[in-house]
């Protein structure tokens, strides 16, 4: 289920009884701060109250292999979806779907109007998804900078990702499906939340080191294990206007933790204090990435030139070659042509050059050897349709063309 990154989900239909087991729904009771009352080992059933106090307790069958236990499980969910307790909504999404759960809490004053709460909801979500992005483009590809590469299955990964509510700015639970990611290198769910855990864990310990030496070394060390600029960007995020941020992760109940993980991972936080070293570290990664030599084949669907001859720059949208959705290239006179009139009987063209990383890998530089490429008939009339339907962005007048990021 995939929904804009600033949109709560609602809560949705309750599972079924069926569907629920008994030692999950205790699990997830449990580490919301349910208050389990009796059911000692051996007994057949446990009650389970509200950590808020007060409210609806509920009664839990210790497994399915009693004869009342459908209906008790009925029952418990019943009472979960009618209480008030702001933990029950995210145990019922936990239930929905089987998947890791990751909690910020961002450390902010008690918002003194309507307006400030919105704000400080809209600044948590944008940060945490900004994070769960950054992991995402790690799990697929390390690197201390990735602008514009690789966002295409980065953002695929995170299409289940389920968000609860922010009230007041202060806290979020955001939840990751566990399965298999998409076919080919696509990360799923669960590497998602192992890359993001990693690389708090590796920024949290560079940072301190940096803190502490003024070493610089230990954010270099960092990106093998997912430490990035676009990670050092969200948390810069979170950490602005607030006392401080804290990540806690708890892996799915049903498919517990992965191998190589503690059952309950450590929380990770960071402090204002730690911003100039965030900061400084992400404008080193973004000066140090080298550019990358591409030979690409894609689309032209722009063009501008300042006069009727000369030079020129196109936009291609990028079909082979480079993990990014458009590149802006500054051409030739004869290389121009050829991509005018490539574009005007609807075939791509393939190019060499660099893509430049101080443009977020939305430019190629030094481009050469443009040359039409053949494609077969649906993909030369999907071209020709494009080319129909855009006609305006065929153009020879002055001005930039907008894809410098």
């Amino acid at each position: 289920m995939h929904r804009p990154p600033h949109e709560p989900v609602r809560p949705g239909r309750t599972p079924a009884p069926e569907q629920a087991d008994p030692l999950v729904l205790g699990a997830l009771l449990a580490r919301h701060g349910w208050r389990r009352r009796g059911g000692s080992p051996g007994t057949s059933y446990s009650r389970w109250t509200p950590p808020e106090g007060g409210g609806t307790s509920l009664l839990l069958p210790a497994s399915r292999s009693f004869p009342d236990s459908a209906d008790l499980l009925a029952e418990a969910l019943t009472a979960l979806e009618r209480s008030p307790a702001p933990s029950a909504r995210d145990i019922l999404l936990s239930l929905r779907v089987p998947g890791d759960e990751i909690h910020w809490t961002r450390d902010v004053p008690e918002p003194a109007v309507p307006a400030a709460a919105w704000a400080a909801q809209e600044r948590l979500r944008a940060g945490a998804h900004a994070l769960l992005l950054a992991a995402a483009l790690a799990a697929h590809d390390r690197a201390g900078y990735h602008g514009a590469r690789h966002r295409r299955p980065a953002e695929a990964a995170l299409d289940g990702l389920l968000a609860g509510p922010a009230p007041g700015g202060r806290e979020l639970t955001v939840f990751l499906p566990v399965g298999p990611g998409g076919p080919g290198p696509e990360p799923s769910g669960r590497t998602v939340t192992t890359t993001l855990l990693r690389a708090l864990y590796a920024a949290r310990d560079a940072t301190d080191h940096q803190r502490a030496t003024g070493g610089r070394d230990a954010f270099a060390a960092a990106v093998e294990d997912g430490v990035c600029q676009e990670l050092t960007e969200a948390l810069g995020t979170l950490l602005r206007g607030s006392a401080g941020i804290r990540v806690t992760l708890h892996w799915s109940p049903v498919a517990g933790p992965p191998e190589g993980f503690a059952a309950r991972p450590e929380p990770v936080e960071f402090t204002p204090g730690d911003l100039p070293a965030l900061r400084e570290a992400g404008a080193r990664y973004i000066r140090d990435e080298p550019s990358v030599p591409v030979r690409l084949t894609g689309a032209v669907v722009r063009m501008r030139r300042d006069d009727p001859a000369g030079p020129g720059v196109v936009r291609l949208r990028v079909l082979d070659g480079a993990e990014v959705p458009q590149v802006r290239v500054a051409l030739g006179e004869d290389d121009y042509r050829i991509a005018g009139h490539a574009h005007l009987v609807g075939v791509p063209v393939r190019v060499t050059g660099r893509l430049e990383s101080r443009a977020g890998f939305r430019r190629l530089a030094e481009a050469c050897d443009v040359t039409p490429v053949q494609v077969d008939e649906a993909e030369r009339d999907r071209l020709l349709k494009s080319l129909h339907e855009n006609l305006d962005l065929f153009q020879d007048t002055g001005g930039d063309d907008g894809t410098d990021g």
